[in-house]
């Protein structure tokens, strides 16, 4: 069977909407925390996986299988910077641990605006943005998406600033498959074409579907349908088209230009 895992996260929905019954019983899908996916990609636990852009980038030999993808060309919602004080002055820089690549684009945003390497810290999982010691903080996820508590002199959407500033879309994470799969000697029901087409064709699925699943998953995240519906709709986009491609390849080079992530211009895709 081929091992596959996806990001444990609610932008993940429309993607995976019904990839578990195009699998069947020659794959088994895993839901899981951004850096335990690319663990699992790395020792060889995992085949195929839905992963941060970054961890792409830091990957050995990893290829792009699909055009179904996280990304945005525009105000994403849920990734955020809350400073408490004016962005030139920041200094100490909280990061959600639940976050690399968004970390490593906020940090890309801050140097190039504003010609800043703040110190960092993490901002772990269960602890409150307005506990910790930090000039600004950097959010994803649900508590992105929620009314910040606490006084802020400047809000950032991270993926509108992005896109303003680089004339380029932002791509969050995308299938990869680790080297060898379909190789020599190894054998899986789900060829490379069939899997890509399931990927797809799950992700087409999930878009048709997104006021059902918001409708599903909003009550959980403390949102209304309509917010949740609009999030997918209007802050995510989930295909890797060319500009994604050439947003991707903006954010390699950027990153690896701080030091972030090894030097290549190589796109597996």
């Amino acid at each position: 069977m081929l091992r596959i895992g996806a990001v444990s996260y609610l932008n993940t929905k429309p993607l995976i909407h019904t990839l578990e019954e195009r699998l069947g019983r020659q794959g088994i899908l895993t839901l899981d925390l951004p850096s335990r996916l690319a663990e699992g990609l790395r020792t060889g636990e995992l085949d195929v996986a839905l992963i941060p852009s970054v961890e792409y980038f830091r990957g050995q030999d990893y290829e792009v299988i699909s055009d179904a993808a996280i990304a945005c060309r525009g105000p994403v919602w849920s990734v955020r910077l809350l400073s408490r004080v004016p962005v030139p002055q920041i200094k100490r820089l909280a990061l959600d641990e639940g976050s690399r690549t968004s970390a490593a684009m906020v940090r890309i945003l801050l140097h190039e605006m504003h010609g800043l390497h703040p110190e960092t810290v993490s901002l772990g999982i269960d602890e409150e943005p307005e506990d910790v010691d930090a000039d600004a903080i950097m959010l994803i996820g649900d508590r992105a998406m929620h009314p910040a508590r606490g006084t802020y002199r400047e809000i950032w959407d991270l993926g509108d600033r992005w896109c303003r500033w680089t004339e380029l879309p932002f791509v969050f994470a995308m299938w990869v498959a680790r080297p060898g799969i379909w190789g020599e000697g190894n054998r899986t029901e789900i060829g490379r074409e069939s899997l890509e087409q399931m990927l797809e064709a799950s992700r087409d699925s999930g878009r048709e579907h997104m006021e059902t699943i918001a409708m599903e998953e909003s009550a959980s995240h403390g949102l209304t349908k309509e917010d949740l519906h609009r999030y997918f709709a209007e802050n995510l986009h989930f295909r890797l088209g060319p500009g994604e491609r050439n947003g991707l390849q903006a954010f390699r080079s950027r990153a690896a230009d701080l030091g972030l992530v090894p030097a290549t211009d190589k796109i597996n895709a």
